[in-house]
């Protein structure tokens, strides 16, 4: 009986370290794997809008002004330059804890990157989803056979961290549901930088690959066959002739699939965005510019679909407690 007390003990022992070990070596930033890692601390179906898609999402979507102004329970789940691919199994991964009623989407990442295997950014949305059949699928889709091994298990990736440790990261495992519970994706930038404002005149359409074409094509029989309402945007930036091919193949495809489609670069003075002081790059607003165009989407929201106001509903403190500590970070980092 000792023996096995003995055994017991050393399992539990040896579970608890790898559990710590792993929360304080493991990969954290702001460009998709904190998004992904919150979202499995959100209480459970309560979120009525999920936006996907790349940096452009998270940069420019105020989740804490969503709340305060329209009482939009959202949440950024997005990556850097996340392909479609990525995004199709980002949504079947946030449908096992949540059930959204609306799903908006992103389109800068298919008109802009064209490769079949974009590796820059998959380290940022893998590292952040828990293993699952769903994750390998992922994975096997996103990397070339030979290059797999790159990026699984992640843990092996881990060891080039151990320069770079911080206090943060020691008590991390025990900090992490309190941190993520408040988080809903989005990042505040803070930085500004002048834009000359683009001139959009391209009338043809095409551009959009077969492998992006195919996962849009499987994110939308997948949100009908589950009774979410699908909203593919484009969100403010510098676009290019290039991109606007990709935006109008899009249009065309929303418009056969009867589904809503805005790409807001044609709305620039109706969000009242400044090109002087509203950017934080040529790619992503500022914290100044995305409460403009967060105000002007959480209208283009309640106008088109029908999404409950949950504020005075205790089950949704955490949006009030990320709105606080949006407002408490721009006050504490802002000149």
């Amino acid at each position: 009986m000792k023996k096995m007390l003995l055994r017991i003990a050393f399992m539990i022992l040896t579970l608890m370290t790898l559990w710590y070990l792993d929360g304080v070596m493991c990969v954290k930033d702001e460009h998709g794997i904190n998004q992904a890692q919150a979202m499995y601390y959100q209480p459970r179906d309560t979120i009525d809008v999920v936006m996907l898609g790349s940096s452009h999402i998270d940069c420019d979507i105020d989740t804490g002004l969503l709340w305060k102004d329209f009482g939009i329970a959202a949440f950024d789940y997005c990556a850097a330059e996340q392909p479609l691919w990525n995004t199709y199994y980002y949504l079947r991964e946030f449908c096992k804890y949540q059930s959204p009623k609306v799903v908006v989407l992103d389109l800068f990442s298919p008109a802009r990157f064209k490769e079949d295997y974009q590796y820059d950014y998959l380290r940022h949305n893998l590292y952040g989803m828990r293993f699952s059949l769903n994750k390998l699928e992922m994975l096997m889709v996103s990397a070339e056979p030979e290059r797999v091994l790159d990026f699984f298990p992640g843990f092996a990736y881990y060891h080039e961290r151990f320069d770079s440790l911080t206090m943060e990261d020691l008590v991390y495992p025990f900090t992490v549901h309190r941190k993520s519970l408040s988080n809903k994706g989005f990042t505040p930038y803070l930085k500004v930088a002048a834009q000359n404002e683009p001139t959009i005149d391209q009338k043809y359409s095409g551009g959009l690959t077969v492998k992006s074409e195919v996962y849009l094509s499987r994110i939308i029989e997948y949100t009908k066959e589950h009774d979410m309402e699908l909203f593919l945007i484009v969100t403010p930036y510098i676009t290019v002739a290039e991109d606007e091919l990709v935006y109008n193949r899009v249009r065309e495809i929303a418009a056969m699939n009867d589904i809503e489609f805005n790409s807001t670069n044609f709305d620039y003075d109706e969000i009242g965005l400044d090109f002087h002081t509203d950017f934080n790059d040529d790619s992503h607003l500022n914290y100044w510019g995305a409460r403009k165009f967060t105000d002007y989407l959480g209208k283009e929201l309640k106008e088109r679909f029908e999404i409950p106001d949950r504020r005075g509903d205790e089950r949704y403190e955490s949006w009030e407690v990320h709105y606080r500590e949006i407002a408490e970070y721009v006050k504490a980092n802002s000149m």
